[in-house]
């Protein structure tokens, strides 16, 4: 994917984010197959494009406690 393709996207901010717009991630949905996503703290910062499938099975893994801290 080219870069450029996400300049115009709708960024949703984590909603573990703090007011100050903390340590947190934002997501930008939409695009088939992939999920984008990047640093909140640098909005013109490297995108990570993550395949679906697998965005998904990250965020279960997070939200059943899947990874140690």
């Amino acid at each position: 994917m080219n870069p450029y393709e996400f300049t115009c996207a709708t960024w949703i901010k984590s909603s573990f984010s703090d007011r100050d717009g903390g340590d947190c991630i934002e997501v930008a949905p939409g695009f088939p197959g992939v999920v984008p996503v990047r640093d909140s703290k640098d909005p013109l910062g490297p995108v990570l494009v993550i395949p679906a499938r697998g965005w998904s099975s990250f965020v279960a893994a997070v939200k059943s406690s899947g990874f140690p801290f």
